[in-house]
C-alpha cells in the first residue's frame, strides 16, 4: 500500500534565478530539485520551507507566499506525494551545501535554464515549472 506524504519545495529567488540542489542519497538522486522536504506534524508549509532551506543551504529566509502544489505519484518507491511550493525571500547567509549526504551541488538557475535540463529535474520541480509557464515549449 502506498502512503501519501506532504512535501514542501522552497522557491528561493535571486532575481530571475531559482536556488536548486542536486539530490543525493534519496529518491531522485542525481536530479536537480528545490530545497525542501517533508512537512512535519504541527508545522505549516511556510515553517517547513524556512527550516529546510536553513538545514540544507545555511540561508536564512522568510516565507512570503504559497505558490501552488503538484500531485506526484512515485510508483518506483511506492509513495505518493503532494508537494506544496512556498516562495521564500533571502534574509542572510551564503548558500552552501550543508548536508552533503543529501545534496552534491548547488546552483542558481533561471526557469529557462532548468527547462533546458528537463531530463535532469526532480519530478515535482519539472511539474512546478510546467505550471509556471505552461505555454513555453519544452
Amino acid at each position: 500500500m502506498t502512503q501519501v506524504r506532504v512535501g514542501v519545495g522552497a522557491v528561493v529567488r535571486d532575481g530571475d534565478r531559482l536556488l536548486v540542489l542536486r539530490r543525493a542519497g534519496a529518491h531522485g538522486a542525481g536530479t536537480w530539485g528545490l530545497p525542501g522536504g517533508h512537512q512535519e506534524f504541527g508545522e505549516s508549509p511556510e515553517q517547513t520551507a524556512v527550516r529546510e532551506v536553513a538545514e540544507e543551504t545555511g540561508l536564512t529566509v522568510v516565507a512570503t507566499a504559497r505558490l501552488g502544489f503538484t500531485d506526484d505519484p512515485m510508483l518506483a518507491i511506492g509513495r505518493h506525494y503532494v508537494t506544496l511550493f512556498v516562495a521564500c525571500a533571502r534574509r542572510g547567509g551564503e548558500a552552501r551545501i550543508m548536508e552533503p549526504e543529501k545534496a552534491t551541488d548547488l546552483a542558481w538557475l533561471t526557469p529557462d535554464e532548468l527547462r533546458a535540463r528537463r531530463g535532469e529535474l526532480f519530478g515535482p520541480l519539472a511539474q512546478y515549472l510546467d505550471q509556471l509557464e505552461p505555454h513555453v515549449s519544452r
